[in-house]
């Protein structure tokens, strides 16, 4: 099994080293790739040192089984035929072929099957909040169709790549030291603030990031669900939180629910407010799971349920999904 990592110097790209080593996923050979920037760099894998080679249009990729790309939607697009033209499977964390019909859209607690229809042999990893927000909703969409979603979000620093959380920390510290904060990663000083824009406005007055969270929640889930989202960057360095409003075909109690959570793959249940207890991002980071608590009964509607979901960004929400789809391919024998 020869595995490389397209992008291997960025946050997502170091999550995945930590991740197929922490799994223990079954390679033989790892190979990076990066930028003229990245390229020469050298980084540990199981013990052994592994050279960034700059990513060209050539040969690299004979012999590589899956590769993880997570570079940008412009690289991926870029190199997709020099990347599978040797029948790699390409993984990739970019927004480059996620809404494209020849090319599956995959969380593997919700639609694991689907990575084996690859006409063009790549897979798409869904956008983070997507991600976070769908395993969550596949438990209650077992007990009854979900019609509709109402979604705040709250996304952390970490979304926004590894330069945009230390401009967080940096902010924090000019900020506090009385300096003028250095603002390039965002459109506004993040630190102490909130910003109600993640990606460019559309034409309906929804951004890019909210229409991703309803087109790729109805491919993923094979769904007519609809899906109102507000996407909100807030000062925290790492995992998103998403409040989260369903309407059900029937009614939902709060203690089927809860059972439902409870049992469901990749979640773990948090809820018990009478004793502080539900998911924040401060002690999650890092974590595997999609977390859910504060599950209640929506008050104007005996069809609706509300909860409050916390999920790595950089784990669950990119490396991590996209090595589990890797792993289902191995397990199934479907490379």
């Amino acid at each position: 099994m020869k595995v490389a990592i397209v992008g291997a110097s960025g946050a997502v790209g170091q999550e995945f080293l930590r991740v197929l080593d922490e799994r223990n996923f079954p390679l033989d050979e790892l190979v990076l790739f990066g930028s003229e920037r990245s390229a020469g760099k050298t980084y540990t894998f199981r013990g052994k040192p592994v050279e960034v080679k700059l990513l060209r249009h050539n040969d690299d990729f004979k012999g590589v089984d899956i590769a993880f790309t997570s570079a940008g939607a412009g690289i991926s697009k870029e190199f997709e035929q020099t990347i599978t033209k040797y029948g790699a499977v390409m993984i990739d964390n970019s927004s480059a072929f996620r809404m494209d019909g020849d090319v599956p859209l995959v969380v593997p607690e919700v639609n694991a099957a689907d990575a084996k229809k690859r006409p063009r042999n790549i897979i798409a990893n869904p956008n983070c909040t997507t991600i976070q927000m769908v395993v969550a909703l596949k438990a209650i969409e077992n007990l009854s169709h979900i019609k509709t979603v109402h979604v705040s979000t709250y996304q952390a620093a970490s979304g926004a790549g590894a330069a945009a959380m230390d401009e967080l920390y940096e902010q924090y510290r000019q900020v506090l030291a009385g300096e003028e904060a250095t603002v390039e990663r965002f459109a506004f000083q993040l630190a102490f603030n909130l910003i109600p824009q993640i990606d460019v406005f559309t034409e309906n007055g929804y951004t890019k990031e909210e229409m991703k969270m309803f087109n790729e929640t109805r491919k993923i889930m094979h769904s007519d669900v609809k899906v109102s989202a507000t996407c909100v960057r807030v000062p925290a360095l790492r995992s998103h939180s998403e409040s989260i409003w369903v309407e059900t075909g029937r009614p939902v109690s709060v203690e089927e629910a809860r059972e439902a959570f409870s049992k469901a793959e990749g979640v773990v249940l948090m809820d018990n407010p009478a004793g502080k207890e539900y998911p924040m991002p401060l002690f999650l980071a890092g974590k595997d799971p999609v977390y859910v608590g504060r599950i209640r009964k929506d008050l104007t509607n005996e069809n609706g349920l509300t909860f409050w979901t916390v999920s790595d960004q950089i784990r669950k929400g990119a490396a991590l999904n996209a090595v589990q789809i890797a792993a289902y391919l191995v397990k199934e024998k479907a490379l």
